[in-house]
């Protein structure tokens, strides 16, 4: 990165370590942006970006209403 670049930028679909958050705020080392699994999920989202979402209903049968009757 040095000399070619303003910043760099990781993405995983995992987590990052403590450690390589720690390198990656790093007083005097390259600005490096970090994106994991959960951030990616929802700047795919927030963009659009090849998923969608839906919101379901979920209907519940009361049993002790039915044997009541």
């Amino acid at each position: 990165m040095q000399g070619r670049a303003d910043k760099g930028l990781f993405i995983t679909t995992g987590n990052f370590t403590s450690q390589a958050l720690d390198e990656a705020t790093r007083d005097g080392a390259m600005a490096i942006d970090l994106i994991d699994g959960d951030r990616l999920c929802e700047l795919l989202k927030d963009n659009d970006l090849g998923v969608s979402t839906k919101t379901v209903e979920q209907i519940e049968i009361d049993e002790k209403w039915f044997a009541s009757i």
